[in-house]
């Protein structure tokens, strides 16, 4: 007969090979029918609530690895809180106004000027929700789990409506106000910007020393004295007002070939190297303090430069003596007011030159570098020129250089509530816990916040003017534009003119003639997405305010963390987030920044139709991702290897559970043999650890965890001689049936606990686990780690025959390579031990030749008794020898007793046993 036919080999129908390209869209499209988001949501809406607030995405152009690594991080949060006792909504969100929708828009050839701003903002709405479409099935196809078709979505209705709330609330505090003050000002998006809208580029530019002759010295500096400043900003000399040196600071005259000079003491050998004097004498040395007030005059106008006291000047660079233009700089701007100055700024929105700047008119502001210039060494004041490259703020969209320049603009006063701002920061949990001293060192160190932008596509700025240009918000005027909003959206401010935007017999002292225009500028796309607290978790009923969890990338210290904090707190006094978690960026293979021109961009789409979702989410969750993170084709095949071993693990033990029923099958813990208790031990210590890693944000612990298990534990140890029983044993046999056990609870604890990392295979693995009653792992909850008694002991008792094994193991495989044996079941071990060994084997009950995968097993008292080729290790003395005896044809297990039944002459007694009581039918 043949005797294949009666061995239980695995049976499953789940397939070897993941295919998930093809495979993990149907899965997907079963999510949708079933309409798991909603199922998950019914399931758990009597728990308490865990909500993780999406930081929106910006609506345009397809998803790039930063994005795939945010969204899934996002979704193994809400997954895992889902099945460990929490009601974990995730609303996804976009932001959708601003610069790169309207360029977008006119790189297609959309022709603003031909068309009314409302018209202009009709298309960009139309191309903001089609680019959301496209993004949205790409968030999708990763396996994230949300409530897809009701976003958040910065331009609907309801949604400005509540923004214009929290500027209104901001205004009402006190906290919202329009001045004249320098801003970064970008010339190639002719807008105002933020901090957060500012990127470090190097940038080349004239380093210029110039002379400025005093005038006045107040008794203090003779009229033969020139003070240098230093500059990198020619072009700002015509807007020049004043000279800024530091009280506390000593400066010097100096004398070189006649002419006197005052620079700042400690300044005073790099500015004559710079400059190149040849041998500058110090004729008087002055305290800063005594230099108040001197006049010198302008080096190119007929108009006086003051000589003021300013703590921001620093001996870092330049002379100590620092030229102050009030309309181009912040430090300059503050000590002008100081000292009454006037905010001059004689450079229009384009960056060029205007009429005030008197010589050099009709330039833009780079051009007049060189004619500015050429002029102060016309003049003679001119005392060194080169240039130098440094690094200089640019526009983080159109990647053009930034200028400061002072223009009418609104601002949220964030002085006026620092120390609550700087409290909230103390009160959140961050993770990493730098994140706390980044953020509070940016709420400390940074200036008000400029919310205007002078560009048609975003929220317009809710303010009215009276006839004498007094700016009009009042409780009254924010309910009717927000109700406006919400019934008609934000474009309604476009469409229709002031007096009809404000309630119905409105009127107001400034405007005796019921005359009233309205803001033109809009809001800060920051102030957008920085107002979803309000807009998403106070607007929704499946949400709450504040939000567990912010999860963003690192930039979003200075953006959304930031933006989110300010409107909170200035609104509610709070934070709007419990806890801030921040990832790094995703950088090629060799830690490059991705870019096109190079040719290292990894796109996840390609990704996934290669290699499929869960393998990106698998790299997700392998990474260090709280610092920025690698991805290549190398890393990502790397990553698929690992998921072939866990697959192959969930085959194995599906396929050897086809004929378990956990209902009649199950053996009860303490009736099981030591080995398997001791794997369901160490698969409780596996969920203990997983859950902890969850909760704590670990997920590359997980990733390594489930690895080590699937592939040392089971695979290397326990399924590699379970074999020997699954296979040969009858049916019902104890130990068949023990192992089993053993399987079942491994297969169902795995499934779940890698449910929110390989989303897809988890599900498709649930739909072949035998008697299981949900319709998804997703509708299950984690498996809860038990108190095991006498688990302690177990652990200590086979980790030290793990050792022992690891011994045998390496005998094995020396006689192997010595060709003294081929498979280990044609070998006997034969083991010489000292007291602990015998011990620790004498108490094993188990077929310890089964356990060492060998035919042939002897154990003898002595260490020292081994003989010469004996293999000496730690744990015992080694021989490996021919197992004595014939190969039974159906375990192949090598035994002198084969034979020895006549009706089975090829087979060992137990095989023919086996065969004999259940397979007879079969002779």
């Amino acid at each position: 007969m043949d005797y294949k036919d009666t061995l239980l080999m695995p049976k499953t129908e789940f397939p070897m090979r993941g295919n998930l390209p093809k495979r993990e869209p149907e899965i997907q499209e079963k999510w949708k029918e079933m309409d798991i988001y909603k199922l998950v949501q019914e399931r758990t809406k009597d728990r308490p609530m865990f909500v993780l607030h999406d930081g929106p995405p910006y609506a345009n152009g397809d998803i790039h690895m930063g994005h795939a690594l945010n969204k899934i991080l996002k979704d193994f949060i809400v997954r895992y809180k889902s099945m460990s006792g929490y009601n974990a909504p995730y609303v996804p969100g976009w932001d959708t106004h601003g610069l790169p929708i309207e360029q977008a828009l006119t790189n297609k050839g959309v022709n603003r000027k031909e068309m009314t701003v409302a018209e202009f903002r009709k298309l960009c709405e139309k191309y903001a929700y089609e680019q959301i479409d496209s993004q949205r099935s790409q968030f999708k196809r990763l396996g994230v789990r949300g409530d897809w078709e009701n976003p958040y979505i910065t331009l609907k209705p309801a949604y400005e409506a509540q923004q214009i709330k929290v500027f209104g609330e901001m205004a009402k505090k006190g906290y919202i106000y329009k001045g004249l003050k320098p801003v970064y000002w970008s010339p190639s998006s002719e807008s105002a910007l933020a901090e957060a809208e500012i990127e470090y580029k190097d940038k080349k530019s004239p380093s210029i020393y110039v002379g400025f002759n005093v005038k006045d010295g107040k008794g203090v500096l003779g009229t033969d004295v020139q003070i240098i400043i230093w500059t990198t900003t020619p072009w700002t000399i015509p807007a020049n007002l004043g000279i800024s040196v530091h009280p506390e600071l000593t400066y010097v005259v100096v004398e070189e070939k006649g002419q006197k000079y005052l620079v700042a003491k400690d300044l005073l050998e790099a500015v004559t190297n710079e400059i190149g004097w040849e041998q500058p004498t110090i004729v008087q040395t002055i305290k800063g303090s005594e230099l108040d007030r001197i006049v010198a005059k302008h080096p190119i106008y007929d108009r006086d430069s003051l000589v003021m006291l300013g703590e921001h000047v620093t001996i870092d660079a330049g002379t100590g003596c620092v030229h102050t233009a009030p309309g181009h700089g912040e430090d300059d701007f503050y000590v002008g007011q100081k000292y009454g100055l006037d905010v001059l700024c004689p450079v229009d929105d384009k960056g060029v030159m205007t009429e005030e700047a008197e010589g050099f008119a009709g330039l833009f502001y780079d051009k007049a570098n060189k004619a500015i210039t050429e002029k102060l060494e016309e003049v003679g004041a001119l005392l060194k020129l080169t240039f130098i490259t440094h690094s200089y703020p640019h526009d983080w969209r159109t990647k053009k250089p930034v200028i400061y320049r002072a223009t009418a603009q609104w601002f949220a006063s964030i002085k006026d509530f620092r120390d609550d701002l700087l409290e909230a920061v103390k009160e959140t949990i961050w993770v990493p816990a730098w994140g706390e001293t980044r953020l509070f060192n940016m709420v400390r160190d940074r200036g008000d916040w400029c919310i205007s932008r002078q560009r048609a596509w975003g929220v317009p700025i809710p303010v009215f003017y009276a006839e004498n240009g007094e700016p009009i918000i009042t409780d009254e005027t924010i309910e009717h534009v927000s109700n406006l909003f919400r019934e008609h959206g934000s474009n309604v401010w476009f469409e229709r003119e002031a007096k009809d935007l404000l309630p119905e017999g409105f009127t107001h002292p400034g405007s005796p003639n019921g005359i009233f225009t309205k803001e033109t500028d809009i809001m800060d796309v920051w102030f957008d997405s920085g107002s979803s607290h309000q807009a998403v978790l106070l607007e929704r009923d499946d949400l709450q305010r504040p939000a567990d969890l912010y999860l963003e990338g690192s930039d979003q210290y200075r953006g959304w963390f930031n933006s989110s904090l300010s409107t909170s707190v200035a609104v509610t006094g709070k934070a709007p987030y419990k806890g801030v978690l921040s990832h790094g960026f995703a950088l090629d293979g060799e830690g490059r920044k991705m870019s096109k021109s190079v040719g290292n961009v990894v796109v996840p789409a390609k990704v996934m139709n290669q290699l499929g979702a869960d393998i990106l989410r698998l790299w997700v969750a392998s990474v260090d991702y709280q610092a920025d993170v690698r991805v290549s084709d190398a890393i990502l095949k790397q990553v698929a290897e690992v998921y072939r071993k866990i697959r192959n693990t969930f085959r194995f033990l599906l396929g050897n559970l086809a004929d378990f029923d956990p209902a009649k099958d199950a053996i009860p813990y303490e009736k099981l043999r030591e080995v398997d208790q001791f794997m369901l031990v160490k698969l409780n210590e596996l969920v203990k650890q997983v859950r902890h890693n969850y909760e704590n944000y670990e997920y590359a612990s997980i990733y390594h965890a489930v690895n080590n298990f699937c592939t040392l534990d089971l695979s290397s140890f326990y399924l590699d001689f379970a074999k020997d029983v699954l296979y040969i044993e009858a049916k019902d046999q104890y130990d068949r049936r023990a192992i089993q056990t053993v399987l079942y609870e491994s297969l169902l604890s795995l499934t779940k606990l890698i449910a929110p990392i390989l989303s897809h295979t988890a599900d498709e693995v649930w739909s072949f686990i035998p008697a299981v009653q949900e319709p998804s792992v997703q509708l299950t909850d984690f498996p809860e780690a038990k108190e095991i008694s006498g688990a302690g002991e177990l652990l200590t008792k086979w980790s030290k025959f793990m050792n022992l094994r690891d011994d045998v193991l390496k005998a094995l495989e020396e006689a192997r390579n010595e060709k003294v044996i081929g498979k280990s079941l044609t070998a006997k071990v034969t083991l010489y031990v000292n007291d602990d060994t015998k011990g620790l084997l004498d108490s094993i009950e188990e077929n310890l030749q089964q356990l060492f995968i060998v035919s042939g097993f002897e154990v003898i008292d002595g260490y020292e008794k081994a003989p010469e080729q004996a293999l000496k290790l730690e744990h015992a003395a080694i021989v490996v020898s021919k197992a004595e005896g014939e190969t039974c044809e159906r375990c192949w297990t090598v035994t002198p007793n084969v034979g020895e039944n006549e009706n089975h002459p090829t087979l060992c007694p137990r095989c023919a046993d086996v065969v004999q009581d259940h397979y007879s039918h079969l002779v």
